[in-house]
């Protein structure tokens, strides 16, 4: 899939606002682009299942030259979740798709805002063309407690290689099979 300058100029601006997942807002300060906003009843990314099982979506590609092979080590420039940023990780797939920031809220009324990552393939009914921003889905993705199921709105899009990976936490926690960060997420370790 090729890569349109929008989408690129999108990813680079979003990548430059944001910043770790789970940081509140004090009360009065409004979140920036990217970051998580304090809404009610937030559910953060500590209720996120780093760990996975590992197994795939159906329909999810291989990537044929990723720049970070299955088995390299990468560091993770930027996290999503508090004690990735500055960890080492072992690449365990690298795919190519369409990456999608979403938005939610679980049928227990948390309010979820700009998770990343869900992939083309873990929404419902996804056919063959990407989503746009603002399109209305339904997740077929666990990878917080009441995801799976629930109806989201896509807030960014991104063609790109998304690659799970193996990590430990500079807290100390021993990731496997965390699903997904990007390409644009993973630095080379000679960086």
């Amino acid at each position: 899939m090729k890569r349109s300058k929008q989408m690129i100029l999108t990813s680079v601006s979003g990548v430059l606002l944001l910043s770790a997942c789970g940081t509140d807002s004090e009360p009065n300060e409004q979140p920036e682009q990217g970051e998580e906003k304090n809404q009610g009843e937030h559910m953060g990314h500590s209720d996120m299942d780093h760990s996975s099982s590992g197994e795939l979506p159906e329909g999810l590609q291989e990537a044929n030259t990723p720049t970070y092979a299955p088995g390299t080590e990468a560091m993770i420039a930027e996290g999503h979740m508090e004690g990735m940023e500055g960890a080492t990780a072992t690449i365990v797939g690298a795919f190519d798709t369409t990456a999608y920031i979403v938005s939610y809220t679980t049928e227990d009324g948390q309010r979820v805002e700009d998770h990343k990552w869900v992939v083309h393939e873990e929404i419902e009914y996804a056919g063959d063309e990407p989503f746009e921003a603002g399109s209305e889905v339904i997740l077929n993705a666990d990878h917080m407690a009441g995801m799976e199921g629930a109806t989201a709105e896509i807030e960014g899009v991104e063609d790109t290689t998304v690659y799970m990976i193996d990590y430990t936490s500079t807290t100390g926690e021993d990731v496997e099979n965390h699903k997904w960060v990007t390409e644009e997420e993973l630095t080379s370790i000679d960086e």
